[in-house]
C-alpha cells in the first residue's frame, strides 16, 4: 500500500498544541530526524509531550523545542546531563516542564506494549529506588518485580536509512536503535529517510519496520555529515578525553590504569557492557574473546574510530565512534534490553556516584543536578551477572565514594561485585568491603581514611601490578 510522500511541514501539519509525540534516536548527537524537528520549531505547537530516550544537544537535538519553550512535559531516560547544562534541564530544574524518569529499558518496553496492545508488565528494573514509588510490586520466584504500565502517543517521528513508497523501512548499523519499536506505539507513525525506492527494491529479509506501521513518508533535505557531527563533538566537548575531564583526584592511578585494571577482571567468552565516563575506556584493553554489547544494538563493537575512518552510524551507548569487530550483529533496543534484563550480559562496568559496603550503587542523580540522567543503568545493574564500578575514591571536594550508605537516589540495590578507584581494586561481598589491591604508591592508610565504611583486608592484600 503507497504512503504519501510529503515535506516535513505537510507531516506535521495536524499536530497541535497538547500532542504528544513519540520521537525516534538514541544518541546525544545522532540519528534525530531534524527535518522534521525544525518544521515543529517553525509551526509553533506548544505544550507538547515528547517521549523519548533522550533530549540530546546541539542544533540538531529536540532541544530546539525546549528553546522556544514547546514542551510541556518530558517522558524519557535524561533529563540533563551530569557534564553540561541544556535548555530542558534547566527548565526540568525550575519546575517549567514536567519530567517524568524512565529507565531506558523500561521506556522501550513500556512503547513495545502500547504497540502490542499489551496494557502493562512486570520488571525487575527500578525496584528499590525512587522508580517503584507508588507503584505496585509482586514477587515470582522469590524475585520482586515492579508493574509497568504501556505507553502510546498520538504521533511518533523516527528516521530510517531507506524506505519504499510502501512504508517499509531499513536501518544503517546503530542507527536501528529505537526506531523499530517506537514505530509501532501511536496513532500515526512518520519516517523521516535518507532515500525512498521502488517497492521490491529493498532486501525483504533487510527489512526492520513493515509498512504496516508507517503512515507518512518525509525524504530529509539536510542530511547529517561526518563533519558536522565531528565538529559538534569538538564544540560540546564530547571528543575530548575521559583522562583531561574526569581526574577527582589526582593521586593514584590514571584514568588509563584504572580502565586496564577493571579490564583484567573480565574473562574470555564473556559479553561485556560498558557504561558511559570511565568504563568508556575498558574498550582499549579487552582480553581476547571478549565480546562488547551496547543499549542502542549492536553486539561486537571494538575500540574508538581512528581519525578520518569514523562512520557516523557506527557508535556506543556514549555516543562515541567506534569500530565494528567480526562477527558483530545489529538489533533495535528492545532487543539489546532482552539481552541486558534478561541476563544474558555476562559483566556491566559502569561509573558511580557512590557505592555502599552492601552493595547498593547511585550513578544518575547528585543534589546539582536539575534533572537526572538514568539511562540504561537501572537495567543493566538488575540483569548483571557481575558489575563492576569503575570510579574516583573520592569527590572533587575530597568526600568518600564508598560509604555505608548511599545518600544519592539508588540505581540498584546490592548490585555491585567489584569497585576499582584509583586507589585500590575492593571487592563487595556479604559482609561489605574487602580491601584486596592497592595501587602503586598508595597507602593502606590513605585508602583507609579515603573509606567511609569499614574496610577489611583481603589476607592475601598487595600492590597492583601493571
Amino acid at each position: 500500500m503507497r504512503k504519501p510522500l510529503v515535506s516535513a511541514t505537510a507531516a506535521i501539519a495536524d499536530i497541535t498544541d497538547g500532542a504528544s509525540i513519540v520521537l525516534g534516536g538514541f544518541g546525544v548527537l545522532q540519528g534525530w530526524p531534524h527535518d522534521v524537528l525544525y518544521a515543529l520549531r517553525d509551526r509553533g505547537v506548544k505544550h507538547l509531550t515528547l517521549i523519548c530516550n533522550s533530549p540530546g544537544f546541539g542544533p540538531y537535538s529536540p532541544q530546539i523545542l525546549a528553546e522556544t519553550r514547546q514542551i510541556k512535559k518530558l517522558i524519557a531516560s535524561f533529563g540533563g546531563y551530569a557534564y553540561r547544562t541544556t535548555p530542558l534541564s534547566e527548565q526540568i530544574g525550575r519546575g517549567e516542564v514536567e519530567f517524568e524518569m524512565v529507565p531506558q529499558g523500561t521506556l522501550v518496553e513500556r512503547l513495545r506494549a502500547g504497540g502490542a496492545g499489551i496494557p502493562a508488565f512486570f520488571t525487575p528494573t527500578g525496584v528499590g529506588t525512587l522508580v517503584a514509588e507508588g507503584k505496585e510490586t509482586r514477587v515470582f520466584n522469590g524475585r520482586e518485580y515492579l508493574l509497568e504500565t504501556a505507553l502510546r502517543a498520538d504521533f511518533a517521528v523516527i528516521r530510517a536509512h531507506r524506505a519504499d513508497t510502501d512504508g517499509n523501512l531499513v536501518y544503517r548499523r546503530t542507527g536501528r536503535n529505537f526506531h523499530p519499536p517506537f514505530a509501532t506505539a501511536a496513532d500515526v507513525t512518520i519516517a523521516e529517510v535518507d532515500e525512498i525506492v521502488a517497492p521490491g527494491t529493498l532486501d525483504p529479509e533487510a527489512i526492520a519496520t513493515p509498512g504496516i506501521f508507517v503512515q507518512r513518508l518525509v525524504h530529509r533535505h539536510t542530511p547529517m555529515s561526518k563533519e558536522i557531527v565531528l565538529n559538534i563533538m569538538r564544540t560540546s566537548g564530547r571528543n575530548v578525553k575521559v583522562s583531561e575531564t574526569a581526574g577527582e583526584s589526582g593521586h593514584g592511578l590514571s584514568p588509563e590504569l584504572m580502565a586496564l585494571r577493571a579490564a583484567r577482571l573480565l574473562q574470555p567468552g564473556q559479553y561485556v557492557n560498558l557504561g558511559i565516563g570511565l568504563p568508556t575506556l575498558v574498550s582499549d584493553f579487552l582480553p581476547d574473546g571478549v565480546t562488547l554489547h551496547a543499549e542502542n544494538g549492536v553486539l561486537g563493537y571494538g575500540r574508538l574510530a581512528p581519525v578520518g575512518e569514523e562512520d557516523i552510524d557506527l557508535y556506543n551507548a556514549s555516543s562515541q565512534l567506534v569500530t565494528l569487530q567480526p562477527g558483530a550483529s545489529f538489533f533495535h533496543s528492545a532487543d539489546a534490553f532482552v539481552m541486558a534484563r534478561g541476563r544474558h550480559v555476562d559483566t556491566v562496568v559502569l561509573g558511580g556516584f557512590q557505592v555502599a559496603e552492601n552493595g547498593d550503587l547511585a550513578n544518575w542523580k547528585t543534589p546539582t543536578m536539575g534533572a537526572g540522567a538514568v539511562g540504561g543503568a537501572m537495567d543493566l545493574a538488575v540483569g548483571a551477572r557481575t558489575l563492576i564500578v569503575v570510579m574516583f575514591h573520592s569527590t572533587k571536594n575530597g568526600e568518600s565514594k564508598l560509604l555505608r550508605e548511599c545518600t544519592y537516589p539508588l540505581t540498584a540495590p546490592r548490585c555491585v561485585s567489584w569497585v576499582v578507584t584509583n586507589l585500590a581494586l575492593i571487592a563487595v561481598d556479604s559482609q561489605g568491603f574487602l580491601l584486596k589491591e592497592l595501587a602503586p604508591g598508595v597507602s593502606l592508610e590513605e585508602v583507609r581514611a579515603a573509606t567511609a565504611a569499614p574496610l577489611r583486608l583481603a589476607p592475601d592484600l598487595r600492590e597492583m601490578e601493571f
